[in-house]
């Protein structure tokens, strides 16, 4: 009878695993169809500035053809990147901050690992990772954030209300431009020069001896040569899904 309470409880347990994770999503982000003079559609460039440093190769591209784009910085790396943070907000026209944590944690709020980091695992955590980010940004001066992207784009459902009522908007995207910055050069200039009107694009800006930086800057030269219009998500209405905007 011990053995098979045991058993029963063991299956009770890798069933309530599964269903925790079952529960996690990763949202998408699609901007709203709008009329765009020459007929070359929108897209909208969000970039993920995790930690570690700035890869000049994509910033001076998007410099350089004036091309827009949201930059999700945490915490880590506004306090190691203050030149390229100057660059940024030099060009208010270009870049757009936003809020994504304060120490790269995903705001997940019960414990775990995803794709090997761990989870902020409560929601006091999850609003800390939130709020430090917010701060962060803040402190280094510019527009107060309204946009929050979770370290790994994975949330808890119970953590996307939570942001919500913290009072940002949670940034999913349509085009995984760059593998999380593992992919080739070549894969990711495919991927990103494939986006249609209405995509928006997540790379990384943040991992400067990474082949992807190479694609990046590739897949966004052939957009701009197809006639695409880029914007930021602070300049359209984009529309996610699991209540991450409305």
């Amino acid at each position: 009878m011990g053995l098979l309470r045991n058993s029963l409880c063991a299956m009770a347990l890798f069933a309530a695993s599964a269903g925790n994770a079952a529960t996690l999503l990763e949202p998408t982000l699609h901007l709203k169809p709008h009329d765009v003079e020459g007929g070359g559609g929108r897209v909208a460039l969000t970039l993920d500035a995790c930690g570690g440093t700035t890869d000049t190769r994509i910033l001076s591209a998007l410099v350089d053809n004036r091309i827009p784009a949201t930059i999700f910085v945490t915490g880590i790396w506004l306090k190691r990147n203050a030149e390229a943070v100057e660059i940024m907000r030099a060009h208010p026209d270009l870049f757009e901050l936003e809020n994504h944590g304060g120490r790269h944690v995903p705001a997940v709020d019960t414990p775990r690992k995803i794709f090997g980091i761990r989870s902020a695992g409560s929601p006091d955590a999850v609003q800390a990772e939130v709020e430090s980010g917010a701060a962060a940004l803040a402190g280094a001066g510019g527009p107060a954030a309204k946009w929050f992207r979770g370290a790994t784009a994975e949330y808890s459902p119970s953590a996307i209300a939570m942001i919500r009522r913290l009072g940002f908007k949670i940034a999913g995207f349509s085009v995984n431009g760059d593998g999380g910055s593992l992919l080739g050069a070549k894969e990711t200039a495919r991927r990103i020069g494939a986006a249609k009107d209405g995509d928006v694009i997540i790379a990384h800006i943040n991992q400067p001896t990474h082949a992807a930086g190479e694609g990046v800057v590739q897949g966004l030269l052939a957009l701009k040569q197809k006639g695409m219009t880029f914007v930021r998500l602070d300049d359209a209405e984009g529309v996610g899904n699991d209540g991450t905007t409305d």
